[in-house]
């Protein structure tokens, strides 16, 4: 897969449907601001919740938006091998580039049974398709290890890059001793992009990003200083896009009439919410992901708002494609109301 910098987009909502419009706008605002490629129902783009003939028409519109634009990727992946096979059947007649292959979910299958019952049947029925495996473990209680991996770009080609989301940086350079130099691995946690990008032993190629959502043009230039070998301005982009790195999980203290409670707002939850404040497309998310908890909505305006004092440039492209006021936006309540729950 081509290196560089691939939005996970979020999926819209109008009520509880997609909002078609709002998806087709905010695929060109990724593209008017030099994305690489744009990740159609990931996780970020509520995978989990979508039935199949949603995931196919968002899939469907989002690669012939892109065509020609900018590549596009296909989340296909499920605990189910043959839905797997005909979403990615139908990502590829409709012009995707690539398909990406979350592990096994619940199933809890072994890293040799994912190879062999998952990946490698899809690789070999879609050669001339891009198979990218996304190891989550957090997420999906199992893992395909390096060396599973190895013996897949081994075996098929087309399974040359993964999506590494394992926060585990000696996981990383065991896929690249196994996997080798011509292999790409893609960042899947925004925060250690840099970091796994400039690692001698990692050598990532990119991201796919979560808060490309909202800041394109900055994510793509922080990745191309990279790729362009000055790690040092890279550096210096990624502290100004820190805050908005930090929002994918949101986690909060809460009281209860029981004691105090840990409560993690997931992703796509504070980037939906953010972007709802900022006049960007979005809708709520579908159950059984919800709301903010009022001090979960606080830390999202806290990062935005630092965001926009100490680089406004950052928000800029929103402010110019949606025709918004960001600081407005950000200081007047009525954007956030019914954003957050009342209480716990």
């Amino acid at each position: 897969m081509k290196p560089g910098c691939y939005t996970a987009i979020i999926t819209p909502f109008d009520g509880d449907a997609v909002d078609w419009k709002g998806l087709d706008r905010l695929v060109e605002f990724q593209i008017r601001n030099g994305i690489t490629g744009v990740l159609a129902v990931g996780t970020t783009g509520e995978s989990p919740i979508l039935d199949w003939d949603e995931h196919n028409k968002v899939t469907e519109r989002i690669a012939k938006l892109c065509r020609g634009k900018c590549l596009c990727i296909a989340g296909t992946g499920s605990n189910n091998p043959k839905e797997t096979l005909d979403g990615t059947r139908h990502a590829a007649d409709f012009g995707a580039q690539a398909a990406l292959l979350v592990d096994p979910y619940y199933n809890g299958p072994s890293s040799l049974e994912i190879r062999r019952e998952y990946v490698a049947p899809i690789a070999k029925a879609f050669p001339a398709l891009d198979i990218i495996p996304y190891v989550i473990p957090g997420r999906t209680g199992t893992q395909l290890l390096p060396e599973d991996l190895a013996i897949l770009f081994r075996q098929y080609p087309n399974v040359n890059t993964v999506k590494e989301a394992t926060g585990d940086i000696a996981n990383m350079r065991r896929t690249r001793a196994c996997c080798g130099p011509d292999f790409t691995i893609l960042s899947g946690d925004d925060p250690l992009t840099v970091e796994m990008m400039a690692d001698p032993q990692i050598k990532a190629g990119g991201v796919i990003s979560v808060a490309s959502n909202v800041a394109p043009r900055a994510t793509t230039e922080m990745v191309g200083l990279l790729l362009a070998g000055r790690p040092g301005e890279a550096r210096a982009l990624a502290a100004k896009l820190e805050p908005l790195f930090n929002l994918v999980t949101v986690k909060t203290t809460e009281k209860t009439p029981y004691g105090d409670v840990v409560c993690r707002a997931r992703n796509p939850l504070a980037y939906k919410t953010l972007m709802a404040i900022l006049g960007m497309p979005s809708g709520g998310c579908k159950p059984p992901l919800g709301k903010m908890t009022p001090n979960g909505l606080s830390k999202v305006l806290e990062a935005a708002r630092t965001v926009q004092r100490t680089a406004p440039e950052i928000l800029k492209p929103i402010a110019d494609f949606f025709g918004v006021n960001i600081e407005e936006r950000l200081e007047n309540p009525k954007y956030r109301e019914g954003l957050c729950y009342a209480e716990y």
